[in-house]
């Protein structure tokens, strides 16, 4: 791994960033793909999408996360809420495809 302070120059560093980037987008399809799995034991198991205690305990993980690793936990937590509504839609859509269809 490449201290910062040894990159020498605009280029390089925006390579690293985007190498960066990059490697963010594969943990993102990972959890995209770890919430598909949560969607179908949830089904299974007859759980909401939404978990409100869930929630924010997430939350408050990546905040302490976030403290310990010199960001602001504020934006973390920002950013968070939004993967964490983003996810919710995405189980919740999968509940209501997987759905059993209404009683007559």
């Amino acid at each position: 791994m490449t201290r910062i302070d040894d990159i020498p120059d605009m280029p390089s560093l925006r390579d690293h960033i985007d190498a960066l980037d990059e490697r963010l987008i594969l943990l993102l399809a990972e959890r995209h793909a770890l919430i598909d799995r949560a969607a179908r034991i949830k089904a299974r198991d007859g759980l909401p999408a939404r978990i409100d205690h869930r929630v924010e305990q997430v939350v408050a993980n990546v905040r302490r996360h976030a403290a310990a690793s010199n960001l602001d936990p504020a934006l973390v937590e920002t950013i968070w809420r939004q993967l964490i509504e983003a996810a919710i839609a995405q189980e919740d859509r999968h509940l209501q495809e997987n759905a059993p269809p209404p009683r007559s």
